[in-house]
């Protein structure tokens, strides 16, 4: 259950200049004239004493006050380094406004930038030479840690290899667990795993505050994280570890290596499948079409895009689609163009999403080449386009139209981040579509004014299932994250779009309301790990109950 913090529980037994400097305790101007008294506050705080509200507005208008985007993420860490109560109530009341930036896309920059900004230690570092000290390490770690985030920095969204600074990923989002999921800050913990970087830029700054060395990789690094996970469980045993930004040659292994060992999931893979899963289910639903009339274009076959298409795919045989005839309504892309049976450098995981060239005999391009981006949405004419490849701008104006050309009501997603590496601009895809298309970005962007209409775009955010996902592992207990309990994501978040009553209306609930829409989800997600065997509770009558008492809310 939840951490009551109160005059009851003593506060942890801290007084004076200790309780002001711990974040998890500290209420600042806020502590009462008994509670100074009591625990020896008198004098080292200014005599007003103030509720929670006055204190978020004084610390809002600092907020407004900073100067860049950046300026404001490094105020808003110093917030939450100082007093973690004010710091979510605070985002809580401004959500829409802060999310984006401790999170995408302002936490890319961060990491960027990690060493020029660092200021106090959060989490834990732990580096490839302190290999054989790990399970030493995380026993200075508090017990109560229910939630880890980790990551070895080297896949930082769209930016590449960013090395120690890959840190602001766990740090952000875990701040999402809270602030969306409820999750206690207490009992969540970030590590970065710090095998070196590849990145010269970081190699070279005199400031770089990670090990100066090349990665670590092969044997070196399996054993790393072995003895990683092991820490992990060894400490931690019932924990939930989210696996992050990993690059996906490892992302992908890595799951499948540890995912029957402990409660663990890889965000990338599977919460990034769900939350688009869940959104291109409400555009279909939208267009007043069918599951079977889709063709869905994948541009980019990295973890995101095989795991985005995988949950598609199992979303289209689960409405009744054969398998065979289903997996044809799939077309990846990568580097070297369309996947296809016997072409040259397609992974084996991706084989069986391959076209047979029986398929493609018709098309009207060189089957001896390169099959490219414009000659797949020529031949197939896709109703659906994803992107994930970090690459800007590759969804072109010549492929938008002619995807448009073919189809009434185009569903496009470029879903890369930061912003600086989103496949167009959703204003771009307006225009070049004629007020057509339904889109669903990765990062945020403004509503889009296009012959007197408004069109919102939706963020096709993970925040709307991982912190769902944390807080049903909690309240039921779950000892594994099951493929069931993605997939209940994702039917409830598409349950919760707008676009069902109108199809005008935006693809996703807005952030205002996230904290009921990630307990509705947490719901089916719960009710999912029941019905796979995996929670401890039994009882589904106690699931609600159980959710409540695990949703923290910051106030004093």
């Amino acid at each position: 259950m939840t951490e009551k913090r109160s005059e009851d529980t003593g506060l942890n037994g801290k007084q004076g200049r200790q309780l002001i400097e711990d974040p998890l305790l500290n209420r600042g101007t806020a502590f009462t004239e008994a509670q100074r008294r009591e625990y020896g506050l008198q004098g080292l705080l200014p005599p007003h004493v103030e509720t929670l509200e006055m204190q978020v507005a004084r610390a809002y208008e600092a907020f407004q006050g900073q100067a860049t985007d950046l300026d404001k993420h490094v105020f808003l860490r110093q917030l939450q380094d100082e007093n973690e109560t004010l710091f979510y109530r605070m985002l809580l009341d401004h959500v829409r406004e802060m999310m984006p930036i401790i999170y995408t896309p302002i936490v890319g920059l961060a990491c960027q930038r990690f060493s020029h900004i660092y200021r106090r230690p959060r989490g834990l570092f732990l580096s490839y030479p302190d290999r054989e000290s790990l399970t030493q390490i995380f026993a200075n770690v508090p017990d109560g840690v229910d939630v880890i985030v980790v990551t070895d920095g080297e896949r930082i969204l769209g930016l590449g290899d960013q090395g120690a600074g890959g840190m602001g990923i766990p740090i952000g989002k875990l701040s999402l667990y809270s602030l969306c999921g409820g999750i206690h800050p207490g009992r969540t913990l970030p590590i970065m795993l710090d095998l070196g970087t590849n990145n010269p830029e970081r190699l070279n700054d005199p400031q770089y505050i990670g090990w100066r060395h090349e990665r670590i990789k092969g044997e070196g690094y399996d054993s790393f994280i072995e003895e990683f996970v092991r820490a992990v469980m060894q400490r931690f045993p019932n924990v939930l570890l989210q696996w992050e930004d990993f690059a996906s040659v490892d992302a992908e292994r890595l799951l499948c290596r540890y995912q029957n060992q402990l409660c663990t999931f890889n965000d990338d893979i599977q919460g990034t499948a769900a939350v688009t899963t869940g959104a291109i289910l409400a555009a279909i639903a939208a267009t007043g079409t069918s599951w079977g009339e889709q063709r869905i274009l994948m541009l980019g076959t990295g973890s995101a895009g095989t795991g985005i298409t995988q949950q598609l795919l199992q979303a289209m045989i689960a409405e009744g689609i054969d398998e065979s005839a289903a997996r044809k309504c799939f077309y990846l892309i990568d580097r070297g163009g369309l996947l296809y049976d016997g072409r040259s450098g397609v992974k084996p995981i991706h084989q069986s999403l391959a076209h047979a060239r029986s398929d493609l005999k018709d098309w009207d391009c060189n089957l001896q080449g390169k099959i490219s981006l414009q000659d797949v949405v020529r031949n197939a004419k896709p109703t659906v386009m994803i992107g994930a490849t970090g690459q800007s701008g590759v969804f072109t104006e010549p492929v938008v139209r002619e995807m448009a050309r073919h189809t009434k009501i185009p569903v496009i997603f470029p879903l890369s981040n930061p912003t600086s590496r989103v496949e167009a601009i959703p204003s771009d895809i307006i225009a070049w579509t004629d007020g057509r298309a339904i889109i669903a970005t990765g990062s945020p962007f403004d509503s889009v004014e296009h012959d007197g209409v408004t069109h919102v775009i939706s963020q096709c955010n993970n925040s709307y299932v991982f912190p769902a996902i944390g807080l049903a592992v909690l309240a039921v207990k779950a000892s594994r994250v099951t493929e069931g309990m993605f997939m209940a994501a994702a039917l409830a978040l598409r349950d919760e779009s707008p676009a069902l009553n109108d199809s005008t209306a935006p693809l996703l609930p807005p952030l205002s309301e996230i904290r009921s829409v990630t307990g509705r989800i947490a719901m089916a997600v719960a009710i999912a790990a029941q019905r796979d065997g995996v929670a401890s509770l039994k009882e589904a009558d106690l699931v609600k109950e159980r959710l409540a008492e695990n949703m923290w809310d910051p106030a004093y």
